[in-house]
């Protein structure tokens, strides 16, 4: 992909994680400041569509990412970083629960989730499941939809099966699954890992910040090691 569809690409799905909004060429100019007209930009957007990365959900409206869209972003630009120093406090804060029952791990997904914004998920080798973070995740605007609120959980109530499925591969590093390829629904992405005896996962609409979950997800993964 050309380097100037790249970074406009980029520009859509950051503002569209922020705002859940379609993204207009106008406020796209004036909030960036791009030394190039809303006729360009839209010219651009047209570009996009035709590679499947974007698309216009109504006539006159801005653009959102498409489900590839998302990904080719993930592929250009999502690498692990080193997360904010209070973030990892928090984590290390919440690491430091008595390591009985899981709770060590559970108050470490708590707090992973509460970071994130998104839900937490955990299973472990003897098939126990545990999941936190539920009310922040159909807080999100997407979840306005009652159908797709009715599908996830549906989905939850066989949460079992899902982290069954996921448990046959070991995720020795983060792994972003988003769409069709997320186990938890189409609407969906989610951050999965291993651990050595528990597979943890952060679970959000397909419009969650990816780099912010996957450094927080780095970071839990080294402090439960």
């Amino acid at each position: 992909m050309e380097t100037r569809l790249a970074n406009l690409l980029r520009i859509i799905v950051e503002e569209y994680i922020a705002t859940a909004q379609p993204v207009g060429s106008q406020s796209l100019v004036e909030r960036y400041r791009l030394d190039i007209s809303p006729a360009t930009v839209r010219n651009w957007f047209a570009e996009l569509e035709d590679l499947g990365c974007c698309m216009q959900p109504h006539t006159s409206g801005g653009r959102i990412p498409t489900e590839h869209g998302f990904q080719t972003y993930i592929e250009l630009f999502i690498r692990p970083k080193t997360p904010a120093r209070r973030d990892r406090e928090t984590l290390e804060q919440a690491a430091m629960a008595p390591d009985e029952e899981g709770r060590r791990a559970k108050n470490v997904a708590k707090a992973h989730a509460e970071l994130s914004g998104s839900a937490a998920v955990m299973g472990w080798r003897h098939a126990d499941t545990y999941y936190t973070g539920l009310s922040q995740l159909f807080a999100q605007p997407e979840f306005k939809d009652w159908q797709r609120v009715i599908n996830l959980t549906e989905i939850l109530d066989h949460l079992d099966d899902a982290l069954n499925t996921l448990r046959k591969t070991r995720f020795n590093q983060p792994r972003i699954l988003i769409g069709k390829e997320c186990p938890f629904g189409p609407a969906c992405g989610a951050v999965i890992a291993s651990t050595d005896d528990a597979l943890i996962g952060l679970l959000g609409p397909m419009r969650m910040d990816y780099q912010r979950a996957l450094s927080l997800m780095t970071t839990a993964l080294e402090i439960l090691s």
